[in-house]
């Protein structure tokens, strides 16, 4: 047979084996294909104005009332760009943006008020750990620190401290904050002050701005409001305006720049490999060491109280004349500690964490109190009321700068060690370096806000990208000690000359007769408690019952 009689067969044969075993296979894909849905067309981009074919529930609807919550909140309450046009996506985009603004705005607000109210927990707590005789002027000193510190921040201790931080997402950016004065120094750029925000004026007003300069102007005040009890009992009232608009318009924002501000502090991560740089979430440095280390200053250059400390150096204790008044502020503080803790996200929009810092701040503060407590117990046989107070405040003050970045294990042990501690530092304070402190400020913020400082550099978990020694980065812990270092350095010695200067121009001091009469006729022409006058005893610091003289007997002898 020849090659064409035999391709002929196989060519038959190939083609009914294909379309034998082919048929059903292509059969099956065609009902599948035809059974599958077909996919739709993709809609062009809606366009930035065009209309979006949304309506809320009609006029006649909202009028009969919405007990249940469904008609309030639609896209009638959507603003538009132009009112007589209809919604369009970029209403609904930028009402979107602009709520989650609103938001962070409210929060911060709201945060900075609870924080200014710890301003009244601060007064009180001062005033019933100092002798009724100069319960007026440790009041006065308290409630003007406020305006004294507020009026120099705003003229320049926010521009100091914020003028180059613009870059404020959370807030909207409070882009006109644009200039920091820098000096480049071993190939970096080392911020130092803000330039920008002086009297709010020009770009910054601004709402963003605004926002910002309430919630750090607070906490400010908070820094200047712990020297005025240090120095309780016998600080002359104008050094205390002096010195008071002096740390609101430069010390503490320098410090605050550096930290919070954009400055050099804040850089040692980027610049040097530092873990994340100085990090003190909430101001356990720039806030409460920054007071208590100007406190210890301060109390340095005036002195004790007279009394307070007998020719052998051995310390009388001076109590305070109400324990009610002292632990109702505690009570206080411990409210607004919610405010200045939880605040400092700055939002509450994409700031969820929130609600841990809160938790440590509580816990913090609860195992601060049962420090301080049981120290007093088990070395003096009772539990002491105001050391119990200022354990919680220890406790809180610790836990500030690491609240951010720790869980709740770290809160309690950071708390916990802070209670223990400000005991301890109350009695190296008064019996070994002889510095008075009649409501111990020095140790419930300076040596608790440097604890605070350290416990980020060991507790921090990694949270918020900061992660400290027990957690596997030791060079975190070294930029919280070029934090300490710093407050030591710069603040205390900043503080120290700058007051020492003050104390040779206006003398810091009252007289030794004032002081012994009690402050409050003689700075500020009133007593806190007329119903009587307490009149001293120039031999001893104690006051006898035949030295009490009612109000009466005492405008008969001066009439």
């Amino acid at each position: 047979m020849t090659h064409s009689a035999w391709l002929k067969p196989c060519l038959w044969a190939a083609i009914v084996v294909l379309l034998v075993c082919g048929l059903p296979a292509w059969a099956q894909g065609q009902t599948a294909a035809s059974s599958a849905p077909v996919a739709a067309p993709t809609p062009p981009p809606l366009a930035a104005d065009a209309p979006i074919p949304v309506s809320g529930p009609s006029a006649d609807d909202q009028a009969a009332g919405d007990p249940s919550g469904t008609k309030t909140g639609t896209a009638n309450d959507v603003v538009h760009a132009d009112p007589a046009k209809p919604l369009t996506l970029a209403d609904v985009v930028n009402q979107a943006g602009q709520n989650r603004i609103a938001i962070n705005f409210t929060w911060t607000l709201v945060a900075g008020f609870l924080v200014m109210f710890m301003q009244a927990g601060f007064a009180i707590v001062e005033t019933g750990l100092c002798r009724a005789k100069n319960a007026n002027h440790t009041m006065m000193m308290n409630f003007m620190v406020y305006g004294f510190g507020l009026f120099a921040y705003w003229v320049c201790g926010f521009a100091f401290q914020m003028g180059g931080a613009a870059g404020v997402s959370i807030l909207g950016g409070a882009s006109p904050l644009s200039h920091e004065f820098t000096i480049h120094l071993l190939g970096h750029d080392w911020g130092l002050w803000g330039t920008k925000g002086f009297f709010l004026s020009g770009a910054t007003y601004d709402v963003g701005v605004m926002v910002l300069f309430l919630f750090q102007m607070v906490f400010m005040d908070t820094a200047l409001t712990i020297v005025t009890g240090a120095a309780a009992e016998r600080w002359k009232y104008v050094a205390f305006a002096l010195s008071s608009v002096l740390l609101g318009a430069i010390t503490y924002p320098i410090y605050a720049n550096w930290a919070w501000g954009g400055g050099w502090l804040s850089k040692l991560g980027a610049n040097y490999g530092l873990g994340a740089g100085y990090a003190d979430f909430a101001g356990s440095g720039v806030v409460h060491a920054v007071g208590g280390l100007t406190a210890l200053a301060l109390s340095m250059i005036i002195g004790p109280r007279i009394g307070k400390y007998n020719r052998d150096g051995s310390s009388n204790a001076m109590p305070g004349h109400d324990i009610v008044i002292v632990l109702t502020g505690c009570f206080i503080l411990a409210f607004g500690w919610f405010g200045f803790n939880p605040g400092s996200t700055l939002g509450a929009s994409g700031a969820l964490r929130i609600s841990t810092i809160a938790v440590d701040t509580m816990l913090a503060g609860c195992t601060g109190s049962f420090g301080a407590l049981l120290y007093m117990w088990i070395k003096y046989g009772k539990p002491d009321a105001s050391m119990a107070g200022n354990g919680l405040l220890a406790g809180l003050v610790a836990i500030t700068a690491p609240s951010g970045y720790v869980n709740t294990m770290g809160a309690t042990i950071i708390g916990f060690i802070a209670g223990l501690l400000v005991c301890v530092s109350v009695e190296f304070i008064d019996r070994v370096l002889r510095v008075d402190d009649p409501v111990g400020a020095i140790s419930v913020h300076g040596a608790n806000g440097l604890w605070g400082v350290i416990s980020v550099g060991l507790f921090a978990d990694g949270t918020n990208g900061v992660k400290g020694l027990f957690y596997g980065d030791p060079t975190q812990l070294v930029a919280q000690l070029i934090g300490v270092g710093t407050l030591l350095g710069f603040v205390f010695t900043l503080s120290y000359v700058a007051n020492l200067a003050l104390h040779a121009v206006v003398g810091q001091r009252v007289s030794a007769a004032d002081e012994l009469e009690g402050l409050d006729i003689p700075e500020m022409g009133a007593l806190c408690y007329p119903e009587f006058v307490l009149k001293p005893d120039t031999t001893h610091s104690g006051v006898a019952a035949s030295q009490i003289k009612t109000g009466l007997q005492v405008a008969r002898e001066t009439a």
